[in-house]
């Protein structure tokens, strides 16, 4: 019997109304649908040697009963039933909860072949499946669905077998044969064999490869396809700038620029001269040297006569880069200025004016920038500091402000380059990912909490030096649910242990922005010596003089918050020290708390991050965008995914494309996916 893979699913043998309704809930109301449905994971059924199994793994062995199986009654319909055996030469324990009938089938010298989690301390098979003679079937690897209703595997595997028996045949091949024999993928059919019904370990390997690449070239296709149509359709302003001038500017900066600086400067020159839209994330790490990467981009559009702007989300960190922009472009005669919520009404009159005018080339701020009567004259490049920190309707209202201008983000949170191809697909991505030369590595030491008066007595060592400390702690006031410290408390302990010394400040969410903004001032301006924050100092704040931080119950963050933290220190000539307080009971937290004393490396940190806690958790699973994948995982699959993004990338730019059979299966994915049709994708 021949059935189309389109067909109901009520066609195979088998599936009646309650069936159906079962699997309605799983999404499959096809054959094909059914095909599609993978396992979560695969069951290990090979017999193994208790001797060379780990502890708490899963283990299938082959026994003798060599004992009258005992049972223990636990409650209503609840039972325990120990039996002892001999697997191999090891006389061990079998376990079973709540199956009372196997007390009248474990007969002493019957042989049996039982699965379950071996604890090898007590010498224990916690059982969880149990076939009544030697193995006889030939399945190693069993797939393992997660499945709704009265569902069972053993029923779901026979319905599978039935769809792939009779739809298997006319499945359609979905890659191009070259990719298929440029990679050595199996076929469809050996692939959908290999995932439902696999030979062997090797068989259900290669169906895995061939699956994971196939999600990330789909996902891919479209994400390019996307890029396409955006630099179709957004034509930007094409910024033919003075080379010379750029040439000679750069040959002022009175530092070298790092190759990895150099390069991000080379990709944003070539987008400035693209006739499309620039739109452009640059990553870097603290202290990787974003800001002049980004001069250098605003003075390549004002030497094509363009106006830029820089928009940053706090006051302090609109002056620091104003600041340094101005001891830049001062003396080759390009015009600077400020204009932030703090900017007198008089001051701010003549800046707009003189902006509306193109007398100002540069204009750098904070949401003061996005004002309705915030006028350019020739906008042209438009920069966004810590990009994550304003909403999209904000930067829309300040690149909106010129006639197509290009567009870079900019962000020092190392984002691990998977979630950077994955999350902003849509934007192209540069990376500085190499620290300027003569940079002080930041000595990072985790101590227990009995030993934070040997932290305190190292942070007053640093204050007699003249230089500034952090003190940061996970919340604000005492909480009944966690032990853990909190900020005020914190700072009345350091107020009155340095009392007459240096002076404790108190920074956190609660103040008013106003507040917050005073009191950075002056830690900033070094009236404040010692400051206590919950983790508003984050993002951006520049105090060079800054060398010592103590983090709190460091375990309480994530790796990557706690190496932005680290970040606020090693900012000027001194050797700067970050200490972790933190008594970790979990083996991840443990792990964090080394891998921050082990690397500076910000990306190193966020890859780790990431496969510690998973992508949901980096971005946060509800604003994430991140894709659900049947089979592509995106901590293990970073190589795949690199190589699916540039086949998309060729395939896209290809004129075969839309026109080769070879090529329709991937054409009707996009078509259905709603990218071709101009729909942005889930």
């Amino acid at each position: 019997m021949t059935i189309k893979e389109f067909e109901a699913v009520t066609e195979l043998k088998g599936i009646g109304k309650e069936t159906a309704e079962h699997l309605a809930e799983m999404g499959i109301f096809t054959v094909q649908d059914l095909i599609w449905t993978f396992p979560f994971r695969h069951e290990d059924q090979r017999l193994k040697d208790l001797a060379e199994t780990p502890h708490n793994e899963k283990v299938t062995v082959e026994a003798r009963v060599e004992s009258v199986p005992s049972v223990l009654y636990l409650g209503k319909n609840k039972t325990r039933i120990q039996v002892t055996v001999l697997a191999g030469r090891h006389l061990v324990k079998v376990v079973f909860f709540n199956q009372a009938y196997l007390r009248t089938k474990l007969t002493p010298g019957s042989i049996i072949t039982v699965s379950g989690k071996w604890d090898r301390g007590r010498q224990v098979i916690n059982g969880t499946s149990i076939h009544f003679g030697p193995k006889t079937d030939n399945t190693d690897f069993e797939p393992v669905y997660s499945l709704r209703g009265s569902l069972r595997q053993n029923r779901f595997r026979k319905y599978m077998r039935q769809a792939l028996d009779v739809a298997g045949e006319n499945l359609a091949e979905t890659l191009p044969l070259y990719l298929i024999q440029k990679y050595k993928l199996p076929s469809l059919l050996e692939a959908l064999e290999g995932v439902h019904f696999p030979k062997d370990a090797e068989h259900a390997k290669q169906a895995r490869r061939r699956f994971v690449y196939e999600e990330l070239l789909h996902f891919q296709l479209r994400i390019q396809a996307l890029r396409k149509a955006r630099k179709s359709d957004e034509q930007g302003t094409i910024i033919q700038y003075d080379l010379k001038k750029l040439k000679k500017f750069i040959s002022t900066i009175p530092f070298e620029l790092t190759n990895a600086q150099k390069r991000v400067v080379n990709d944003i020159c070539k987008d400035l001269k693209e006739p499309h839209r620039m739109n452009r994330l640059l990553q870097g790490d603290v202290g990787s040297g974003k800001t002049i990467v980004a001069a250098i981009g605003l003075y390549a559009a004002v030497t094509a006569g363009f106006q830029g702007a820089l928009m940053a989300p706090t006051e302090i960190l609109a002056e620091q880069h104003a600041e340094s922009l101005k001891s830049w472009f001062d003396p080759i005669g390009v015009r600077v200025a400020l204009l932030s919520g703090s900017t007198k009404s008089k001051e701010r009159k003549v800046i707009l004016e003189q902006l509306h005018n193109g007398e100002i080339d540069i204009l750098i701020g904070t949401h003061a920038l996005i004002q309705p009567d915030v006028v350019f004259s020739n906008l042209g490049f438009v920069i966004t500091d810590e990009q994550h920190r304003f909403g999209v309707e904000q930067r829309r209202i300040l690149r909106d402000k010129g006639i197509n201008p290009d567009v870079l983000f900019m962000t020092a949170t190392p984002i691990p380059r998977t979630l950077a191809i994955t999350a902003f697909g849509e934007m192209d991505v540069s990376i500085i990912d190499e620290l300027p030369a003569g940079r002080k590595q930041i000595e990072t030491h985790w101590l227990k909490k009995e030993q934070l008066n040997s932290a305190i007595s190292k942070m007053a060592i640093e204050l007699s030096q003249g230089r500034q400390a952090y003190v940061i702690c996970p919340l604000i006031e005492e909480s009944d649910k966690l032990d853990v410290q909190n900020a005020v408390e914190v700072y009345e302990q350091l107020a009155t242990i340095f009392h007459g010394r240096y002076k404790v400040g108190l920074m956190h969410g609660r103040l008013h922005p106003d507040e917050k903004e005073q009191v950075m001032r002056a830690y900033s301006e070094g009236e404040i010596h010692v400051l206590v924050s919950t983790t508003v100092v984050e993002v951006g704040v520049n105090v060079p003089n800054a060398s010592y931080m103590l983090i709190y119950d460091a375990d309480r963050f994530g790796l990557a918050q706690l190496h932005q933290l680290r970040g606020r220190v090693g900012r000027g000539q001194h050797q700067s020290y970050c200490v972790l307080l933190a008594d970790p009971k979990s083996d991840e937290g443990k792990e964090r708390m080394m891998s921050m004393t082990q690397t500076n490396d910000g990306f190193r940190l966020a890859e780790k991050d990431l496969e510690l806690r998973g992508p949901g958790d980096f971005f946060g699973k509800k604003q994430s965008g991140l894709p659900e994948f049947k089979m592509a995982d995106l901590v293990h699959d970073y190589r795949t995914l690199e190589v699916a993004r540039q086949d998309a990338e060729k395939i896209i730019y290809d004129k075969n494309f839309w026109e080769n059979e070879e090529y329709r299966s991937l054409r009707e994915m996009l078509e259905e996916s709603g990218v071709l049709s101009g729909e942005r994708m889930d």
